[in-house]
């Protein structure tokens, strides 16, 4: 039944015109279930499960975070005094290139008493959902508490967009129980499956009770480094949208885990792109896909562009086309790259 619904959808008929040719099927309970489903595909076609319109939050005292420095083996001890000037310039060039791409960049105003060096980072705070949920995470590092915005939904709203409910695990820090947003999940929004490596900002009871807020199954798997330090964020290791699954299997130690995450990419249609852990290094992991004016995109940095060979390139080029921008500044000094620089809204629009 299946096949035979794909075979009638792979037309230029609309739902509607649809269920009339099949009007002539004999069997009236085939003749529901096969139009049912024709427009459920109908709709997970429409739906390409990227966002067209992201957040971000200003560098106004971006620097090296000496909390976040013992399970963020990427970023640099130390930082300069000019480097908060340097990673304004990065995001301010960011955000254009996106705009310039068709994608929506909503600029939040962080807390005035808030002093974290890692508020360039907001996709670890917060997420957002299609129903109009706004969900808060509990973070591991005191001073990242700190960036939360007692007024995100009033600023989200006055930017056109809807909030109808918010979904708080920010007091969950309290105990010493940790979930860092879509940092700790990566997200497959069209078939509800989250993937995560469980780590000291990971922790996996609290995914699961997400999980079942929004109706997806977790895939998990263990991540380390090459001395056997756990990953700190899942998306630094793996990212995925428009059909593409961009994975470094080479940090997962257990072949079970391996066979188990590359089985539920191909049984979800995903083509998977190997990169490995010295690609990872130059945040070849930590890509995002968006939808552009023109199209699906991935935003992504220069080192991590450029890492990546010529046959790697043409294969994220056959899904998205790729929007490269120098971070060097947030990479060096913050540990994170452009997927971490964007908190994605999903959110309906007003």
């Amino acid at each position: 039944m299946v096949s035979l619904a794909v075979s009638v959808l792979d037309t230029e008929h609309s739902p509607i015109q649809l269920s009339g040719i099949l009007c002539n099927l004999p069997n009236v309970e085939a003749r529901v279930r096969i139009t049912a489903l024709i427009v459920r595909l109908h709709v997970m076609s429409a739906n390409t499960g990227l966002a067209n319109a992201v957040a971000m939050v200003r560098a106004v005292h971006f620097g090296a975070n000496p909390e976040t420095l013992k399970s963020n083996a990427f970023q640099a001890a130390a930082s300069d005094n000019d480097a908060s000037v340097r990673a304004s310039k990065e995001q301010e060039e960011l955000a254009r290139v996106l705009r310039a791409a068709g994608v929506s960049v909503v600029w939040l105003e962080p807390p005035a008493d808030s002093r974290s060096p890692d508020g360039v980072f907001p996709n670890n705070w917060f997420s957002t959902h299609e129903d109009g949920r706004l969900v808060f995470y509990s973070m591991e590092a005191p001073s990242r508490r700190s960036e939360r915005i007692p007024d995100l939904a009033e600023q989200l709203r006055a930017a056109g967009f809807v909030v109808s409910g918010v979904l708080d695990y920010s007091a969950h820090a309290q105990s010493g129980v940790f979930l860092e947003g879509t940092g700790s999940l990566v997200l497959d929004r069209i078939n509800r499956i989250a993937y995560l490596c469980p780590s000291s900002r990971t922790d996996t009871a609290l995914a699961r009770d997400w999980a079942g807020q929004f109706g997806f199954r977790l895939q998990w798997f263990t991540a380390t480094d090459p001395v056997g330090r756990p990953v700190y964020h899942t998306n630094v290791v793996m990212s995925l949208g428009a059909g593409l699954a961009i994975v470094c299997f080479e940090s997962i130690p257990d072949s079970r885990e391996r066979a188990a995450l590359r089985g539920c990419l191909e049984e979800t249609g995903q083509e998977i792109l190997e990169i490995s852990w010295q690609q990872v290094c130059c945040f070849a992991g930590n890509q995002l896909f968006l939808q552009g004016r023109d199209g699906p995109l991935v935003a992504l940095s220069d080192a991590a562009n450029g890492c990546l060979t010529r046959d790697q390139q043409a294969v994220i080029d056959r899904h998205a086309a790729r929007i490269p921008v120098d971070i060097a500044t947030i990479e060096r000094h913050g540990g994170g790259s452009v997927r971490c620089m964007l908190a994605e809204i999903f959110l309906p629009r007003q």
